[in-house]
């Protein structure tokens, strides 16, 4: 029988490395704790104290995802500090349409070797978007799987809880025939359509490349942070006459938005009503995208979609420029 002596950490798990690790993030996600929290970092459960007696019947709503290939440019740009925001800011934006006050916040990391100033980064996103949304990071997981992944790679996941009272909830029910289809600009691909982006363009383009078209280079256009649409959604769901929103993620603009429709409405939309980004031009003129293609895959610069009755326009338009953005009609909801 061999005398070798075999360790955890030959076998490529240094559990150092993740003590260190957790110890590095404390300060920056102890900013993301208000008095709700209760636990410190490092306990096994995450507890978040609430009182919820200003609500007649509190509903919690929570959402879970991953950035998905989006992860492969941050590897091939060696910038990892977007991707946690991306993916906090994907799964608020999945509550807050449908009327829900994000709570808190979950992330799951891993990786086959833990670098710590990679997972210090990644880390920190998540933290810097919870900041801004208003969401405490109660909890975590960090882990360590030799094997599972190649030599700098690593996965993400999240989970977001939030509240809303019953009767507030945004369900798109009220959603009738001659409503106004209102979009509102996208940070570029958010977290969608990676899988097709980076077949084409890195078929063509290097990710330090700046093709003429753009502004920027290839992995800075991929790399634009998804968008988080909360401040605009907590304003614009107090409007009478708006009936729902939809927020663009994987299967396009009708894809998402037909999700909220009652039965037998559908929807009309002017595809030429807002200018297309140019990163999504590129994408379609190099790789020569079918157009139902790019519809059915890129939120094609509009991340998310408010549907609303034409009385509620003029509010709406009001709203949104006092907070910097764009209302844009595109189309209206049909029978």
């Amino acid at each position: 029988m061999s005398e070798k002596k075999f360790t955890y950490k030959d076998s490529g798990v240094d559990i150092k490395a993740g003590e260190e690790l957790v110890n590095s993030i404390k300060d920056v996600v102890k900013e993301t704790h208000n008095a709700n929290v209760l636990s410190n970092i490092g306990g096994f459960g995450g507890l978040f104290s609430v009182n919820f007696s200003d609500m007649d019947n509190p509903v919690l709503v929570s959402s879970v995802d991953g950035v998905g290939t989006k992860l492969i440019v941050a590897f091939k740009a060696g910038v990892y500090d977007t991707v946690g925001q991306d993916l906090v800011n994907h799964c608020v934006n999945d509550i807050a349409v449908c009327g829900a006050t994000p709570l808190f916040f979950l992330d799951y990391f891993s990786t086959g070797k833990l670098d710590q100033q990679i997972g210090y980064d990644v880390i920190k996103g998540f933290a810097k978007a919870c900041k801004e949304n208003g969401v405490a990071l109660i909890g975590g997981e960090t882990a360590e799987m030799p094997d599972i992944y190649k030599q700098g790679e690593f996965d993400l996941a999240g989970t977001v809880v939030g509240v809303v009272d019953r009767d507030k909830l945004i369900t798109g029910q009220n959603i009738k025939e001659g409503d106004l289809l209102i979009g509102f600009k996208s940070s570029g691909l958010h977290t969608n359509g990676y899988s097709l982006a980076r077949k084409v363009l890195f078929s063509t383009y290097d990710i330090n490349e700046k093709p003429e078209d753009l502004e920027n280079s290839v992995g800075e256009e991929l790399l634009m942070v998804h968008k988080s649409y909360l401040q605009l959604i907590s304003k614009l769901k107090e409007v009478d006459g708006v009936n729902g929103f939809s927020h663009i993620t994987g299967g396009g603009i009708v894809g998402n938005t037909k999700r909220i429709l009652p039965e037998g409405l559908k929807l009309s939309i002017e595809w030429e009503s807002w200018e297309r980004p140019a990163i999504f031009k590129l994408i379609q003129k190099t790789g020569n995208v079918p157009e139902d293609d790019m519809q059915a895959t890129f939120n094609l610069g509009l991340g998310m979609i408010a549907v609303a009755s034409e009385d509620a326009l003029e509010e709406i338009k009001k709203i949104s420029a006092a907070i910097g953005e764009d209302a844009i009609q595109i189309g209206k909801v049909v029978s």
